[in-house]
């Protein structure tokens, strides 16, 4: 059941004749409709719908990466090892979006085959989104919002702040990861998957969704968490709670010089490894152009080998 990015990736990029005559279109910011792909090795996770939610699921390119939302059936699919390669242990891939798409070719297929040539069996997990707006326009429209206080007008008027970002409730996307959970435990035989040796790594919003998972869910039972480049604050560390490696820029958004997450597993006496990368932004996947952040993944299987997660039982 291995499946191939470069099958992914052909399928996903099937774009309007217009909007990719020109391969430098599809590396900019610009937001361009894109045809759903098939993927076929997906698995539906039936946990219900999403309440309110007039729209499909879309699809679009930004960055030169294949991307989802309005999401509202999750599904789970496996990036298996080659034949006799497989150590045992697997991971759930979160990617991020902000709970309001998926950049499911950058920090979802593209790392699930990066941890698959590793002899680790990796499930990209298509959680279900909150609702954006139906039409691409719309959504375009709604993305390039402003999200900081505007300057102060020539008149002296105080400027218009934008409203504060949403909070959301995670019900939705915990059910979702605790069923790629229970699937991977259920079908570990299967899948050659050591049931003490499951792991979650998630970006951005998938950071955030591996650490809800983490410190709320009573039926996942994680060996280790990767959040990259996720919120940093501090949480209340669960007794049981697993061992966790941490990456993130320094000009990252979200990092703001907060320590709050490393610090509180610290205290809490659980194993913790942290890199702090001089550049990289936010979003970088497994790397971007000249940044010192591109070295994370290397850094972390090295971690996963240190602790005994990539040698086979």
């Amino acid at each position: 059941m291995k499946l191939s990015i470069k099958k992914l990736r052909k399928l996903a990029c099937v774009f309007t004749a217009l909007a990719f005559s020109n391969l430098a279109l599809a590396q900019d910011g610009t937001i361009y409709p894109l045809e759903t792909p098939k993927e076929p090795n997906a698995i539906p996770l039936g946990t219900g719908g999403v309440e309110n939610q007039p729209a499909s699921e879309t699809w679009f390119k930004q960055w030169g990466d294949p991307m989802a939302r309005n999401i509202t059936k999750a599904t789970l699919t496996p990036f298996l090892p080659e034949p006799g390669k497989a150590n045992g242990t697997a991971v759930i891939v979160a990617p991020g979006g902000g709970f309001s798409w998926l950049s499911l070719g950058n920090e979802g297929w593209e790392v699930a085959e990066a941890l698959a040539k590793q002899g680790i069996a990796a499930f990209v997990l298509k959680y279900r989104l909150n609702p954006t707006p139906e039409k691409l326009e719309d959504f375009t429209a709604w993305m390039n919002r402003p999200r900081t206080p505007a300057p102060a007008p020539a008149d002296g008027s105080k400027a218009a702040t934008p409203p504060p970002a949403p909070q959301w409730k995670l019900d939705n996307q915990l059910q979702d990861a605790e069923a790629a959970y229970a699937m991977i435990v259920n079908r570990a035989k299967e899948w050659g998957v050591d049931t003490k040796r499951i792991g979650m790594i998630g970006f951005s919003a998938g950071a955030g969704l591996t650490m809800h998972s983490t410190l709320h869910s009573k039926t996942m039972k994680l060996a280790f968490i990767g959040p990259i480049y996720g919120g940093m604050g501090p949480v209340e560390v669960p007794k049981n709670a697993p061992p966790m490696f941490v990456a993130i820029a320094s000009d990252d958004f979200l990092f703001r010089g907060q320590f709050g997450v490393v610090e509180s597993w610290y205290k809490a006496g659980i194993p913790v490894e942290f890199h702090l990368y001089q550049n990289g932004g936010h979003g970088f996947g497994l790397g971007n152009p000249n940044r010192t952040s591109n070295k994370w993944f290397d850094a972390f299987t090295h971690w996963l080998d240190v602790n005994k997660f990539l040698v086979a039982k």
